[in-house]
């Protein structure tokens, strides 16, 4: 292949990046050496996550802070992907790197580190065998949720006692749906696993050197009352945040400090409250039958919106307020997150069943690795897309996936410029960052 003249080796890295810190670096680097190979490219949800909310700060800058911790190039997954449920989302990321046509490996972090374990559980639900399915059928005929059956039809068809330490774990779920995704698309990378440093994913708790995401944006929100740290003074609320960010020098590469602080109420934070308003605006616009036409919204969920809507205080109280037994806060956050921004069910199918990608959206690169774009250009099935206003060399279908993208991003960048009155960034005006 051509790009092996230019990079022997290449590693995928599908991340969110929410914001970026010590264990996100210790992947990039760990992927490099027990894969062996001379670049990492990355594939990193935009403005919006998988759990479906906003991302705490916007993409180019948590796309910076990759570039400037080792990534070679970082690269934008679609609003419609990156917002999904998990097979949603490993499929278009996994797809999205089989399509950029030079990748040899993706490695993911996991709780358990064990791929062959990993490797099994996502053959059986892969392959769903008869004696699988019948004991899931037999599960869910007992009344138990979606999960729990499928956990329990997994542990007896594996022979083994119990298999939650397996799919209890969030990035143990996700590695299981991009072994999936592999083996649906026929792709040859090669996958690996690195065992996930440091803190639970959920955890609100700063650690020494491997803290969660979570805490960290804990911090970053000022959440005093949920984090276990050395008080400064009374509260979050009452220290500069300069003396807050102290706290971050042991949890984030010093490059990625020096940016949390430059950048500061003038690019993030960014809340879910902060689309309140817009988000009660779309749902007075809605009635139940045309809330069923966006991604994740049931005919429960839907009743349940236009039920409660003069309940409506703001977009995470609303969210909590909707939940359910059967409907969890993460599937609630996506479904109002796809109405608000648009994203339909219809859609999303047309994009699969026409490759699911159209274009690479290209955020940044490294200049040292400014030939693997050349290698990307001449191997890849996608367009590179440097600059907005190449549009037109991408397909129809592939111009309203783009333009999801950037109304996704613009409305992102309408709060920011509300939250802190800085200019506006349209998303066509945006530079591609070169470090």
């Amino acid at each position: 292949m051509i790009y092996k003249e230019i990079f022997m080796k290449i590693v995928g890295l599908i991340t969110e990046y929410n914001p970026f810190h010590n264990g996100h670096q210790y992947h990039i680097q760990k992927s490099l050496e027990i894969t062996g190979a001379d670049a990492a490219i990355v594939v990193m949800s935009g403005d919006y996550v998988q759990r479906g909310t906003p991302a705490i700060m916007p993409k180019h800058l948590r796309a910076e802070m990759a570039l400037r911790c080792g990534a070679a190039a970082v690269f934008e997954l679609p609003v419609c992907y990156a917002t999904a449920t998990a097979e949603l989302f490993a499929l278009g990321a996994v797809s999205f790197l089989e399509q950029l046509g030079i990748v040899d490996f993706l490695c993911f972090g996991s709780e358990c580190n064990d791929l062959r374990a990993l490797q099994k559980i996502a053959e059986i639900l892969f392959e769903e065998p008869a004696g699988y399915t019948q004991l899931l059928k037999r599960h869910l005929k007992n009344g138990i949720s979606f999960p729990a059956a499928r956990q329990k039809a997994l542990s007896s068809y594996m022979g083994i006692s119990d298999s939650s330490f397996l799919l209890n774990d969030p990035n143990n779920i996700l590695g299981i749906e991009y072994l999936k995704a592999l083996r649906r698309v026929g792709s040859k990378i090669r996958p690996f696993t690195i065992k996930r440093m440091g803190a639970d994913y959920h955890d609100q708790t700063l650690r020494s050197n491997y803290s969660s995401a979570s805490a960290i944006r804990s911090l970053l929100a000022y959440s005093s009352s949920m984090l276990q740290t050395e008080p400064i003074g009374n509260t979050f609320e009452n220290t500069p945040f300069s003396s807050i960010l102290d706290e971050l020098e042991d949890q984030v590469p010093k490059s990625c400090l020096t940016l949390l602080k430059d950048y500061h109420k003038v690019l993030y934070p960014v809340y879910q409250n902060d689309f309140s308003l817009l988000m009660k605006y779309k749902l007075l616009n809605k009635t139940p039958k045309s809330l069923m036409r966006y991604m994740d919204v049931s005919e429960t969920l839907a009743n349940r919106i236009q039920k409660n809507l003069n309940e409506f205080f703001n977009y995470r109280q609303f969210c909590e307020l909707l939940k359910t037994k059967e409907l969890t806060q993460t599937r609630i956050n996506r479904a109002l997150l796809h109405i608000m921004l648009g994203l339909k069910k219809k859609n999303v199918r047309e994009y699969m069943e026409n490759g699911g990608h159209f274009y690479a959206r290209l955020l940044g690169f490294r200049k040292d690795h400014q030939k693997l774009l050349s290698a990307i250009s001449k191997q890849s099935t996608l367009p590179l897309l440097t600059r907005l206003s190449d549009i037109d060399s991408i397909p129809e279908i592939g111009q309203k996936m783009l333009r999801d993208d950037i109304l996704a991003s613009n409305l992102y960048q309408s709060v920011i410029t509300d939250q802190y009155k800085t200019a506006f960034r349209n998303e066509y005006k945006q530079p591609m960052l070169k470090i």
